[in-house]
């Protein structure tokens, strides 16, 4: 995609054998998940326990969950080690089995492996909680291909090292039809949710010099060509001919005009039951008229991580093709102290017709938002969700561990969490009691931007809430979860593509429920 996201894709392939022989694979490595009572009960591979008893009497691997352990293997073929992955006393839950091969992605990349094979064991289902074939293929090919996501360099002298390149699935004895073409949807769902991940990486970690409204835009565009979905740009002037008064104002201190990018995905023969998503697309953020700090400035290349989500929920859809309905919508702005740039105090009119009283200029996500949650409803969004990196409060809440939910619809946020559960993405749904509706309340306006620090994080979403004109809504607060400093889970150091999954999988779940 032109250098907009460029992650490189895994070849996930299956092979079933009466009799399994490593040595005939063409790989550099073999994964092999391991549990104590395995060991014990001499019902793995004889080659691998002989080699596994001396690490376990020596305390080097204790097969416990997630550890990992590499064996060099000379002699022994084509492939060069063998990767030991713990998997505890008892069964893996499908996020602590995505887990596990993420880590064991980790260390093929240290060992700069290109092919891996992966010995299932027979069945692998005794390794898991849901004993569902489908949903184990999912998460290991979704950790995977997460696990071995590598940040963009930008140095002089790179590694010619590309990563991972293939994953093979070994099986011994025989399969039925069923848990075969279970096995195939969890590998293609596997690699749709993973690859869209990355996608949503990709753009957020790019520098703010490399990603500006025009590029977002040209990123998006490129995603819709490629999958033949319905798409529109609007420029500046179109913006203020249409009255977005919100993401006019934000945009206006940049060189950088903004923009407001929409794509639908028709998946049903009649444009009805429509998904709004609306993601927040500042592509960088320093507060504008209200600077930030210095410190830390640098992380907000991630403000437009909301952005890159939704676009990688896109992306997914179009690989999966569900039966649904959904518009895409992204404002997308650079919030920055130019001569012209918008003012503390100033009042604006969004495209709803609301005004809005400015009290902070570094409350732009919600004001940008605003008009991209009205065109959304214009282009047939009955329900909504939107995703923004908008509170420095909700890192206060729930730090960088889990994404902060608002909502309007408690129907629409139990199915949304089971969502959660089963992709593993920690959400936490916050209050959403009248009084702090009426903090939003202006003495000159409709709206105040900025309502304090006291429940900073649900005024906000509401804000946003306000535009949902009373239909079912959620808001998702990844300010904490979109960029992290370390890497943990399935999660790398940088940006982490929050919410592609569990949006996707709670769309999924709609067509479902539909059937």
């Amino acid at each position: 995609m032109n250098g907009y996201y460029g992650s490189e894709h895994i070849q996930v392939s299956m092979e079933w054998k009466e009799d399994l022989d490593a040595g005939q694979y063409d790989v550099e490595a073999f994964i092999v998940l391991v549990s104590p009572q395995g060991i014990q009960d001499g019902s793995m591979q004889q080659v691998w326990n002989s080699m596994l008893m001396p690490l376990m009497e020596s305390h080097l691997f204790q097969a416990a969950p997630f550890q990992t352990y590499a064996v060099p293997l000379p002699g022994r073929g084509e492939y060069r080690t063998v990767i030991f992955v713990g998997a505890g006393e008892r069964p893996l839950t499908s996020e602590e089995l995505r887990v596990a091969s993420a880590q064991a992605a980790r260390q093929a990349l240290k060992m700069r492996a290109k092919k891996l094979a992966w010995e299932l064991s027979s069945p692998l289902l005794t390794f898991s909680v849901e004993q569902n074939a489908r949903v184990a293929a999912q998460a290991i090919t979704e950790g995977m291909i997460l696990g071995s996501y590598r940040h963009k360099q930008y140095k002089k002298n790179t590694s010619s090292y590309k990563g991972i390149e293939q994953l093979i699935f070994l099986r011994k004895g025989k399969v039925s039809a069923a848990e075969l073409l279970d096995w195939e949807v969890g590998i293609q769902r596997g690699k749709a949710y993973a690859e869209s991940t990355c996608l949503a990486r990709d753009l957020t970690n790019l520098p703010g010099n490399f990603l500006v409204p025009d590029d977002l835009t040209k990123a998006a565009m490129e995603i819709a060509e490629k999958h033949g979905f319905e798409s529109a740009v609007l420029d500046e002037k179109q913006l203020e001919t249409l009255g977005m008064g919100g993401l006019v104002a934000v945009g206006k201190g940049s060189v950088h005009p903004p923009r407001l990018i929409m794509i639908k995905y028709q998946g049903r023969a009649e444009w009805d039951d429509v998904t709004g998503l609306v993601g927040k697309g500042i592509t960088f953020d320093t507060g504008g008229i209200s600077l930030k700090k210095r410190v830390g400035m640098e992380e907000m290349i991630s403000d437009m991580g909301g952005a890159a989500a939704v676009l990688g929920v896109m992306n997914a859809l179009g690989i999966l093709r569900p039966a649904v309905n959904v518009v895409m919508v992204i404002p997308t702005a650079e919030n920055m102290p130019g001569g012209n740039a918008f003012k503390p105090g100033d009042i604006i009119q969004s495209l709803s017709g609301r005004t809005i009283e400015v009290l902070n200029t570094d409350a732009e996500g919600r004001v940008v938002l605003a008009d991209g949650m009205t065109y959304a409803r214009q282009q047939g969004a009955v329900k909504f969700i939107d995703v923004a990196t908008l509170t420095g409060a909700v890192l206060s809440a729930l730090g960088d561990v889990a994404t902060g939910v608002v909502t309007n619809d408690d129907t629409m946020l139990e199915e949304f969490i089971l969502a959660s559960k089963r992709t593993g993405e920690k959400v936490w749904p916050l209050p959403a009691y009248k009084e702090f509706w009426d903090m939003l309340k202006s003495d000159v306006a409709d709206l105040s931007n900025s309502t304090g620090a006291r429940g900073a994080a649900i005024t906000a979403g509401l804000f946003i809430g306000t535009f949902a004109e009373g239909l079912p809504w959620i808001h998702l607060d990844i300010a904490g979860t979109a960029f992290v400093n370390k890497e943990r889970g399935v999660n790398p150091k940088g940006a982490t593509g929050v919410m592609v999954r569990t949006i996707t999988e709670w769309i999924l779940s709609q067509e479902a429920m539909k059937k």
